[in-house]
C-alpha cells in the first residue's frame, strides 16, 4: 500500500523560478537555466511512491537532486510545481499549525552530521522531540532510555555527544528520530560521515530494527553498495531527474540507461543477489504420485527427472530411468525410496553461496523457501551467465 506519492515535482532555486520553469519545460537544459538566468534546477517532474513499511533508497552523485527530494517529504523544502501526498493527503496544504503537527507525529529525521544538541546528554537528545510534544519528564525519559538501549547505548545515558565516537552520535540520532514513533523515517546520508567498519555496523542496526519496526524509511545516499544492502527499492537520480527505480535484482540486470549501468558496471554481484532473483521457475514437482504416475509426468513434461516434495520436506531428485527400471522389474519401491539425494538452497541465500552446491551438482539445485515450498530451481549456467557482465557475454560472442 503506498504511503508517500510525489507526483510531478520539479525545484527550481532562483527569484524567478516561473520563468525558468517555462524555459526547462520547452526543452532547456539545468546547465542553460544556470547560464542564462543563475537559477539551479533542483528537481524535473520527478514522480515516484514508497510503499509502506518499505526501505527507499534514492540515490545519486552530488548534485543529483537526492537530499533536495528527501527535504521535501517534511516540506522543509516546497517544490516549484507538483504534488506530495502523505498518507492520502496533500501535504502542501497543510497550515502551518498542521505541519507542525504532521513534522511532531508522522515523521522523523536523522542527519549525516548526526544533528545533536552538545549541551545535552544522551538521554535529554534522544527525549527532545517527546518534549517538544509535550510529554511529562517521567514518561518522555523512560521512553528515551528504552531507546539508547535499543540502539546499543544503555550505560551512556549521561554523556554528552563529544565524549563519544562518531558512530555513537549517529546511534543517539537514529534513537531520537524513532522515540516518537513516527510513521515515516527520513535519513539523509545518515551514515556517510562515518568510518566504512562504524557505517557497516550502523547498516546492519538499520537492517535488524527493521525488522522488528517495519516503518517507513526514505534513505538518502551516494554509495550503490549501501543501496543495494539496504533497499528494498532503488530510486537513481541524475542531474535532478529519475533515470531509473526498482529493486536491487532489477537495477543490477536491467539498467535503464548508460548512466545506471556505468554505476553498476563493478558491482560484486555474487554478493548482492540472492538466489530468488534469479532462479526459474519451479522443475517438476512430485509429491505421492505411484511410479507410473510419476512417470506419466515426466513424459507429458519431457523431462529426466523430477523434485520429490512431500509431508517430510524435499527429498531429492527422482529420475526418469530409475523409474522406468522399477516398472520395468516389477520392483514394489515407493517414489522416495528412489530420489536421490540432491542439494537444496534457500530463496534469499546470496549467489556466492549458491555458486558452489551448483558446480557440484549433477541437477538444477532447488529452491526451497522456509515452509518447505519449491520455489523453482538454480543451475550453474544460470549463475554464471547472471554473474558475468553483458558486455563480457557480448565481446565473448
Amino acid at each position: 500500500m503506498t504511503l508517500i506519492d510525489v507526483r510531478h515535482v520539479t525545484k527550481i532555486f532562483g527569484p524567478n523560478p516561473s520563468r525558468a520553469l517555462a524555459r526547462l519545460k520547452s526543452g532547456a537544459s539545468k546547465d542553460d537555466i544556470l547560464g542564462e538566468s543563475n537559477h539551479t534546477v533542483g528537481l524535473y517532474d520527478v514522480s515516484l511512491s514508497v510503499e509502506r513499511g518499505e526501505i527507499f533508497v534514492v540515490m545519486g552523485l552530488s548534485g543529483s537532486g537526492k537530499s533536495t527530494l528527501i527535504r521535501h517529504l517534511n516540506r522543509l523544502i516546497d517544490p516549484t510545481e507538483g504534488e506530495i501526498i502523505v498518507d492520502g493527503f496533500d501535504i502542501l496544504t497543510l497550515s502551518n499549525r498542521e505541519l507542525e503537527a504532521f513534522r511532531r507525529q508522522k515523521t522523523g529525521m536523522v542527519f549525516q552530521r548526526f544533528g545533536l544538541f552538545p549541551h545535552r546528554t544522551v538521554l535529554q537528545n534522544v527525549a527532545y522531540g517527546l518534549e517538544v510534544r509535550g510529554e511529562s519528564r517521567t514518561e518522555r525519559e523512560k521512553k528515551a532510555a528504552e531507546w539508547v538501549a535499543t540502539v546499543g547505548l544503555a550505560g551512556y545515558e549521561d554523556q554528552y555527544p563529544s565524549q563519544l565516537s562518531g558512530g555513537m552520535q549517529q546511534r543517539v540520532g537514529l534513537a531520537r528520530a524513532l522515540c516518537t514513533d513516527p510513521e515515516i523515517l527520513l535519513m539523509d546520508e545518515a551514515f556517510s560521515a562515518l568510518d566504512p567498519l562504524i557505517r557497516s555496523q550502523m547498516q546492519d542496526q538499520l537492517i535488524e530494527l527493521q525488522a522488528r519496526l517495519h516503518k517507513t524509511i526514505v534513505f538518502i545516499t551516494h554509495d550503490l553498495d549501501e543501496a543495494l544492502r539496504l533497499g528494498d527499492r532503488i530510486a537513481i537520480l541524475k542531474d535532478g531527474s529519475l533515470s531509473q527505480i526498482g529493486t536491487p535484482a532489477e537495477i543490477l540486470l536491467s539498467p535503464a540507461d548508460s548512466y545506471v549501468r556505468a554505476f553498476v558496471k563493478d558491482v560484486n554481484r555474487a554478493r548482492v543477489l540472492t538466489v530468488d532473483a534469479v532462479m526459474k521457475p519451479p522443475h517438476l514437482r512430485l509429491t505421492d504420485e505411484t511410479l507410473e504416475q510419476a512417470l506419466a509426468e515426466m513424459q507429458t513434461l519431457n523431462t529426466d527427472f523430477g523434485y520429490l516434495i512431500n509431508a517430510g520436506g524435499y527429498r531429492g531428485v527422482v529420475t526418469r530411468a530409475a523409474l522406468s527400471a522399477a516398472i520395468a522389474n516389477d520392483d514394489a519401491p515407493t517414489v522416495e525410496q528412489l530420489a536421490v539425494n540432491s542439494p537444496s538452497i534457500g530463496p534469499h541465500a546470496s549467489l556466492a553461496e549458491a555458486l558452489s552446491a551448483t558446480l557440484s551438482s549433477a541437477y538444477p539445485i532447488a529452491v526451497i523457501g522456509d515452509d518447505g515450498s519449491f520455489e523453482g530451481i538454480l543451475t550453474a549456467d544460470r549463475v554464471g551467465e547472471i554473474l558475468t557482465p553483458r558486455e563480457d557475454r557480448e565481446a565473448a560472442e
